[in-house]
């Protein structure tokens, strides 16, 4: 089974709520799926603990029997940035330690999904980015555009970023974060013209969470 990096167009576009219904989907054909959150920027108290919204979304969408530790290894306080929440806390976004925590995920799951923090590119720290981690996990991207106003420009330019570090663009899903966007067919025609992947999905807005968006996505493959 391949693994995936799922990255969106930018922050807010619906990339954690559409990796959880890709978990959805594949746990409901058998499969042991997880979720993994390399790094994630905004935490709240959990317990005696501190965790990310999106890492405990994960968390419940995927198979059981993975620790939120093991899904989101590195979970920083403020919600900015990742570089300067790391900064703020003195912490080393390593990704060498990022990457052992997917191989440790990926001998035990059939499917990982590794899912970026904000868009494509955001930095780690003064030298590396997201970008960087991907191209270091060397998977195939899985792409989440935003069904907004911009999209078709924040899509190709993603696209393009992805190919310029050597990866496949292994498709991409169409997720809308607000209830009605104008000429959404037209949007979704134009990046279907453009995208050098197929469309995988396009995920209504729907405020029953990503279970209900099961049938509205599939992975690359036709799974």
């Amino acid at each position: 089974m391949q693994h995936y990096f799922v990255t969106g167009t930018d922050t807010g576009v619906g990339k954690t709520f559409t990796t959880c219904a890709l978990l959805h989907h594949a746990r409901q054909r058998g499969l042991v799926a997880v979720g993994y959150k390399p790094v994630a920027a905004g935490a709240e108290p959990h317990g005696e603990d501190l965790a990310n919204e999106d890492a405990l979304a994960l968390q419940a969408a995927g198979s059981s029997g993975f620790a939120l530790s093991e899904i989101n290894p590195f979970c920083l306080r403020a919600a900015v940035a990742p570089h300067i929440a790391a900064a703020e806390e003195g912490v080393s976004l390593d990704i060498g330690t990022m990457h052992h925590g997917y191989q440790r995920l990926a001998a035990r799951a059939d499917l990982v999904l590794v899912e970026g923090a904000g868009g494509f590119c955001v930095p780690l720290d003064d030298t590396h980015d997201t970008a960087d981690l991907a191209r270091a996990l060397a998977l195939p991207v899985l792409m989440v555009v935003g069904m907004r106003l911009g999209c078709i420009n924040h899509a190709l330019l993603t696209a393009e970023a992805i190919a310029a570090r050597g990866l496949k663009l292994a498709g991409w899903y169409a997720n809308s974060p607000q209830a009605d966007m104008p000429r959404l067919a037209e949007n979704l025609q134009a990046l279907r013209q453009r995208l050098p992947a197929p469309l995988l999905g396009v995920v209504p807005h729907l405020s029953q969470g990503p279970a209900a968006a099961t049938t509205q996505v599939q992975l690359p493959g036709g799974l």
